[in-house]
């Protein structure tokens, strides 16, 4: 099983970035996909994530309306499309394949990524 994101960065508040996660080594259709945050001193907190169905999303609260998940099962491919960011985003987004979409870290513990940093200043 392998996990690979890319497009984080440093922008100014306000600013967008779009992450991608590339998956490989297992069904991507049969697992659900999330966007962990790791932000120095805090825990891990699923930011968003996308069922096995495809049918369901979630997104925390202070992203809704903000963040956008996006997949392709084709490619094996998830977005994160990330506007109108705020300093309090920064962390490192890990991709992570689940079975159950959903707010619990407990559904993600098992394949993650190696993560993609995003900085937004103030």
């Amino acid at each position: 099983v392998q996990l690979v994101e890319s497009g984080g960065g440093l922008v100014p508040a306000g600013g967008s970035l779009r992450l991608s996660c590339a998956a490989s080594g297992f069904p991507f259709e049969y697992h659900a996909i999330g966007w962990i945050r790791q932000a120095p001193g805090k825990e891990r907190e699923v930011v968003s994530c996308i069922s096995r169905s495809g049918g369901d999303r979630y997104y925390t609260d202070s992203v809704k309306g903000r963040f956008t998940f996006s997949e392709n099962v084709t490619k094996n491919t998830a977005s994160l499309q990330m506007d109108n960011l705020k300093p309090e985003n920064t962390g490192v987004k890990h991709c992570a394949a689940g079975y159950f979409c959903g707010p619990s870290m407990d559904y993600f513990e098992g394949s993650r990524g190696q993560g993609t940093t995003v900085t937004v200043s103030s």
